[in-house]
């Protein structure tokens, strides 16, 4: 029995010393040193204050701000530590439920806006936090923020041309903006964030 459970208490030790702390912390510091704004959250900061990050959504009601997609998280939306989707099939009459209800409350808060509305304001992300909404989001809202912010729509335009962001490595995904960095650009309380 001995002979046996040496090595693998040998075995256990060594596996436990490399993949419990030398690949953790090898991982951490070629991070730190390559990438270390992304490493270290993303985070955008007014001042000596933390105000979002720019990977994770922020959950605006308010009607002078854009608003981003719909979260799964709950009970809380934007719930970094509850990051899930809602695991709702398209035919799922829990999803078309919620959708009907999100589609009801955008047109309650902008009447006069009668164009179709994007599908990413009434539809989670896979992940429930998008930070990001395609551009067709942001301008089905601008009536409704350069309304509440007494600017005109094209001065709203204007800042959503601004911060957008073109697909990835020109190919991947939709032209499309983050919502934090529009809104803080908006507020004219922070520099650009993208």
């Amino acid at each position: 029995m001995q002979s046996i459970l040496r090595p693998a208490l040998v075995l256990f030790g060594a596996l436990t010393l490399v993949c419990g702390a030398a690949y953790p912390l090898l991982v951490t510091g070629i991070a730190q040193a390559a990438f270390p704004e992304q490493a270290n959250g993303s985070l955008v900061r007014q001042g000596d204050r933390v105000v979002g990050s720019r990977l994770i959504g922020q959950h605006f009601s308010a009607p002078q701000y854009f608003w981003g997609r719909p979260s799964a998280t709950g009970p809380m939306p934007n719930n970094g530590r509850g990051s899930s989707g809602s695991n709702q099939g398209p035919l799922n009459p829990a999803l078309q439920d919620a959708v009907k209800g999100r589609i009801a409350a955008l047109r309650a808060v902008d009447p006069d806006n009668r164009a179709p509305i994007p599908v990413d304001l009434v539809t989670a992300s896979a992940s429930g936090l998008d930070p990001e909404i395609s551009l067709a989001a942001a301008r089905w809202q601008v009536a409704r923020v350069a309304k509440a912010r007494g600017l005109a729509r094209l001065a709203v335009e204007q800042t959503i041309d601004a911060h957008a962001r073109g697909k990835v490595f020109g190919l991947f995904g939709e032209p499309r903006v983050n919502v934090l960095a529009l809104n803080l650009a908006l507020d004219g309380q922070v520099r650009d964030t993208r």
